[in-house]
């Protein structure tokens, strides 16, 4: 399987970058409905994503809904990086589908790290079934 051919290209993704403020992050999501998307450093590269969750915690610990205040927060603060792990473009079958598994969506990168894009998991049981 050529991970490449299935994904959804990264211009045609929604991410944030860890140096974005929290307030940003929401009206990302929710401009979006979205409710996990990768993180990006200022080179491209992935560093982890975040969910709505995570933006639960931080409005829970900074005791606040006032977006101006969330402006004093940023992606880089609230992201878990062991949440949704990238596969390598290269990556295998099984690897890719064990991970789709586990997540709604994959990030796929490429040697140095750089996001490629995404597999979501509805776009590789596409692909899967339209093989056999």
């Amino acid at each position: 399987m050529n991970i490449a051919k299935i994904m959804i290209p990264k211009v045609m993704t929604v991410f944030l970058y860890e140096d974005q403020t929290v307030r940003q992050g929401l009206e990302l999501m929710a401009g979006h409905g979205y409710t996990a998307v990768p993180v990006l450093d200022a080179q491209d590269r992935y560093v982890g994503s975040v969910s709505e969750g995570d933006f639960l915690r931080c409005l829970l610990s900074a005791d606040t809904t006032d977006r101006k205040r969330l402006e004093n927060y940023y992606i880089r603060d609230i992201l878990r990086k062991d949440f949704c792990p990238a596969l390598s473009v290269n990556g295998p079958e099984e690897a890719a589908v064990a991970a789709c598994l586990n997540q709604n969506f994959v990030p796929i990168v490429d040697d140095r790290n750089a996001l490629c894009g995404i597999l979501t998991r509805r776009g590789l049981i596409a692909y899967l079934s339209a093989r056999d």
